[in-house]
């Protein structure tokens, strides 16, 4: 998003505060709800939270990570905005013992636009949240993810493979989802068979056969799976490996030649092969399949409007230097709050990565059973930097600040 769009972006987060206020009173709930959606989407929100609270219903919307209450609604207008939305998205309005799941494709902004509901009672009332899936045909490439220039070499080298397994790995809301999307960009080619298995589809491209799972009729990851294989794949797209049998499957498809992205719950890079062998998967077919982990977080971008540039203190200085030494002006960027950032001091987000690949060295470690240390003291000696190290340089140049490496580093003790 550019700069621009950005600021615009933001003054509408701050009016959408009044414009709904203002609203209240006069309007129904189903005005009240699609309204609330239209401007959610054009704020860039991934999420709405709507929580139950004694006096009411806390309405929030979760922009750069961060949520942020816009609006309060009174408790004599709450059931009707729940039931609006529970029947929007096709679930039992007089259901509220236990947990649903709905979804929501309609036209907001004069976009068709797809939209996750999840339903669950409460001590004070049902809780609904709503994920905005993203616009269709807003694929982000690899260059506009923040991969540091090696980095971003590494990875489409990786990614225009004939055959092996890309993982993406990190917490929830690290931005996985859009680094295997990058790199599916780099291998979809004409000339191949690309398929996806994902829940929910994401995003929408073009000459790709996409697969979504379904629960509901026992057709999960390994299901989709087995039956893909039979298809003639030469690229898959996995959305999420959470069990040992898709991790099996995942191992045995990149080691019999297809190439394979997906993504991984795991710290770090390091991590994740510690997941893949709690999964069970044979240490033989990590070595042959493992093309590439990225382990990867998302870091808050300082707000170009309102921000202040200022000398690091000399704690400040030792720590941000411990890998090179600081020119004596360098400067770090300190956050403010305006209006254009809704007074946060951050507009916008950008990835911090770290990118482990295997070699024959790596591969024999692997063999071996190696320990956690031993396999990470390779992946330093190999070049492969730190979440960290990542996360200070953008401090370094201005791109974030230095409570947002902080925020980064508790991150990783959780």
């Amino acid at each position: 998003m550019s700069t621009a769009e950005s600021n615009n972006a933001h003054l509408r987060q701050r009016a959408l505060q009044e414009e709904l206020r203002e609203l209240l009173d006069v309007v129904g709930p189903a005005s009240l709800v699609d309204l609330l959606v239209e401007r959610a989407f054009q704020l860039r929100a991934t999420d709405i939270h709507l929580d139950p609270l004694e006096e009411g219903l806390r309405v929030r919307l979760r922009v750069d990570g961060i949520l942020h209450t816009i609006l309060n609604v009174p408790a004599n207008a709450t059931s009707q905005m729940i039931s609006r939305l529970k029947l929007m998205s096709g679930m039992d309005i007089t259901e509220r013992r236990i947990p649903q799941d709905g979804h929501i494709s309609q036209t907001f902004a004069q976009h068709v636009r797809d939209i996750r509901v999840g339903s669950g009672p409460s001590l004070l009332g049902e809780r609904l949240v709503l994920r905005l899936m993203p616009q269709p045909g807003g694929l982000e490439t690899l260059d506009s993810l923040g991969l540091e220039s090696d980095q971003l070499a590494v990875l489409r080298a990786c990614a225009q493979k004939s055959y092996g397994l890309i993982v993406a790995a990190g917490p929830v809301g690290s931005g996985k989802t859009s680094t295997v999307y990058g790199c599916l960009g780099i291998a979809n080619d004409p000339s191949k068979s690309v398929l996806t298995i994902e829940d929910p589809v994401e995003r929408r491209i073009p000459g790709v056969t996409q697969i979504q799972i379904d629960s509901r009729i026992d057709f999960g990851f390994p299901e989709a799976l087995r039956g893909v294989l039979r298809q003639d794949p030469n690229v898959m797209l996995i959305g999420e490996i959470r069990d040992a049998e898709t991790a099996h499957i995942a191992a045995r498809a990149a080691r019999a030649g297809i190439l394979v992205f997906s993504t991984l719950h795991a710290n770090d890079a390091t991590a994740a092969i510690d997941v893949f062998r709690d999964f069970g998967v044979p240490p033989m077919f990590l070595a042959d399949s493992l093309t590439a982990v990225v382990g990867q977080r998302l870091i808050r971008l300082v707000c170009p409007q309102c921000r202040i540039l200022r000398p690091p203190s000399p704690a400040e200085r030792e720590f941000l230097g411990a890998d090179h030494p600081l020119p004596e002006d360098q400067q770090i960027a300190q956050p403010v709050g305006c209006d254009h950032c809704f007074h946060t001091g951050y507009s916008g987000r950008t990835g911090v990565f770290e990118i482990q690949t295997f070699d024959d060295e790596f591969r024999r470690l692997l063999l071996a059973g190696a320990a956690r240390d031993q396999i990470l003291e390779r992946a330093r000696g190999q070049g492969m930097g730190s979440l960290r190290a990542s996360a200070a340089r953008k401090v370094l140049s201005g791109q974030t600040t230095l409570e947002e490496l902080h925020r980064l580093l508790l991150s990783e003790l959780e």
